[in-house]
Formats: structure tokens, sequence, C-alpha cells
């Protein structure tokens, strides 16, 4: 696995959907942490989860299960 690959981040709507999400994917045991959205995926103001890239599809599963919609999944 390449260095770029070793996090991967979730965008989604809103800081209240981060939060949501975060504690959904702490409860599934996915390891995430609530992070400022890099300015080079989106200038908007926000909030995203850095989580391990391996646990991307997990995670998208997660949090489809728990209605919340992805805006993306980004190497980190």
């Amino acid at each position: 696995m390449e260095i770029l690959d070793q996090y991967a981040v979730i965008l989604v709507h809103s800081t209240s959907h981060a939060l949501r999400a975060e504690k959904l994917l702490r409860s599934a045991e996915i390891c995430a942490k609530l992070i400022p959205v890099p300015r080079h995926l989106s200038s908007d103001c926000g909030s995203c989860l850095r989580i391990l890239g391996v646990d991307k599809d997990c995670a998208a599963q997660t949090l489809k299960a728990g209605n919340i919609e992805i805006v993306g999944i980004h190497a980190l």
C-alpha cells in the first residue's frame, strides 16, 4: 500500500452529519477522526472524517445503512 492510500477522508453535507457519522463508525469499530475538510477537496468551511484507507468500503456500507449520505470519499 502506498503512503497516499494510508488514510481517506469522507465528505458529508454538514458538520452535524459528520458528527453522526463519526458516532456510527465508532459504534461499528471503525477508527474515525473528525477533521477540517482539506482545502484541496472543498473550499467550503466544514468537517469531514478521516479513516484508514483499508476501511473505505466498510465505512461506506455502514454510513449507507445508517442513512448518512456521503458526498465523496478521497484518498488523503
